[in-house]
């Protein structure tokens, strides 16, 4: 007997820990851009899993490298050398003009990874004292929610309770150069930063900020490190969301889309001169970099460029924020974006984020909102025109709705 939505709903409420509050679907099926419920009805997918499905769901070219080698060989720890990783790598560092790269499985893992180089780049090379580095973080930050990480996160909800918090980190505001002057010291070790805030509510900085930054972390001799969890691989209508800066970082975090929507990998790319440091038994992980995770990382990497990803990311991302703009609605405070990530900032004291998202379910778009106040709209990076042509008109009539009912 087939389960009904409402059950399947309860089952997992009073089996699940109540620490994600999840829009009232159940999903069971998906492919390119359009999800499907247990029911059978159809919804397009605009957020992507946070960034970790741009290839779509159920992409045909992953599904067959995921059947193929998990045939010949799934894991084998590191203790080895597999014949997946090393062409998984060189497709990596060749994409992004770094040098050497760990491989991880989570986003956190990664942002973990990244601090741990940073610091140990402080004490071997900076000559940094023992136990003083420090590294320089952003109010509005999301890296992750391990222990350390919420440490440093300006974000009450993440962090309350979970004390004792790790100390080595100094915040700064967003989009400052003179915070960042200001902050900087001989312990200084890296700047830890978003270039493109994602969970804050797709905030983009001045286009200044990034260069001047590069400038100053470089005449102080501390890495510019880039969590490009969520920006990277083409979300923004570039590879990378560094190049609309002309600039390149000393460190990159990549995951989410890095898995092609099937498999959790991620990712940590520095310098021969940062990562010197690793060695023997100082990091690792069971499940980095594993066979099976690093063919699906190369495949999904070849099929960005094959399929022309970013490309199509620049341009119906483009199309999609033009579209919503042309939508005049007082519950619209704000949009912004860039490539196929784009923010609607709502007027909470007409409707909020949470209500918003549940009105476009029950007319089949799938999103969801961040910090009550911001609709995300993030779609699979293959969508077409035809698609946002579909969704535009469905959330100009949401919102018409919505101001009849509540604006008189």
């Amino acid at each position: 007997m087939v389960e009904s939505q409402e059950r399947l709903i309860k089952k997992e409420l009073e089996f699940s820990a109540k620490n994600y509050k999840p829009l009232p679907v159940v999903l069971s099926r998906g492919k390119g851009v359009w999800l499907w419920d247990t029911d059978g009805n159809k919804y397009l997918d605009m957020m992507s899993a946070y960034s970790a499905v741009s290839h779509g769901h159920a992409h045909p070219e992953l599904i067959k490298v995921l059947h193929q080698q998990s045939k010949l060989l799934g894991i084998t720890s590191r203790a080895f050398y597999t014949n997946t990783l090393g062409p998984f790598l060189e497709k990596l560092i060749h994409i992004s003009g770094l040098e050497v790269a760990l491989p991880m499985n989570t986003g956190a893992e990664a942002v973990e990874t990244a601090i741990k180089a940073a610091r140990r780049w402080a004490y071997k090379t900076k000559k940094v004292e023992a136990n003083k580095a420090e590294i320089i973080v952003v109010e509005g930050n999301f890296h992750g929610r391990t222990i350390t990480i919420i440490s440093f996160s300006t974000d009450i909800e993440s962090k309350e309770d979970f004390g004792p918090y790790t100390p080595g980190f100094i915040t700064i505001k967003y989009d400052s150069i003179d915070s960042l002057k200001e902050a900087i010291t001989k312990n200084t070790a890296a700047l830890l930063v978003e270039p493109i805030q994602g969970e804050a509510g797709i905030v983009i900085p001045d286009s200044n900020w990034l260069p001047e930054a590069r400038k100053v972390c470089t005449e102080n001799n501390v890495l510019l490190i880039l969590d490009e969890i969520q920006s990277g691989l083409g979300r923004t209508g570039k590879m990378f969301a560094f190049e609309h800066s002309s600039i390149r970082p000393d460190g990159l975090i990549l995951g989410k889309a890095l898995g092609g929507g099937l498999l959790p990998i991620s990712c940590f790319l520095s310098t021969k001169e940062v990562m010197q440091w690793f060695v023997p038994g100082s990091h690792g992980s069971t499940f980095g970099g594993f066979p099976l995770a690093a063919a699906i990382g190369k495949r999904s990497l070849e099929l960005i460029e094959e399929e022309k990803l970013v490309e199509n990311s620049k341009q119906q991302g483009s199309y999609l924020l033009e579209e919503l703009k042309k939508i005049q609605s007082p519950i619209i405070k704000q949009i912004r974006g860039k490539g196929l990530w784009i923010g609607v900032e709502i007027d909470t004291k007409i409707i909020n984020g949470r209500k918003m998202s549940e009105r476009l379910l029950r007319k089949g778009i799938l999103s969801k909102e961040t910090h009550a106040s911001i609709i995300r709209f993030a779609p699979p990076l293959i969508i077409k025109k035809k698609e946002i042509d579909w969704a535009v008109p469905i959330i100009k009539e949401t919102l018409k709705e919505i101001e009849e009912e509540h604006i008189r």
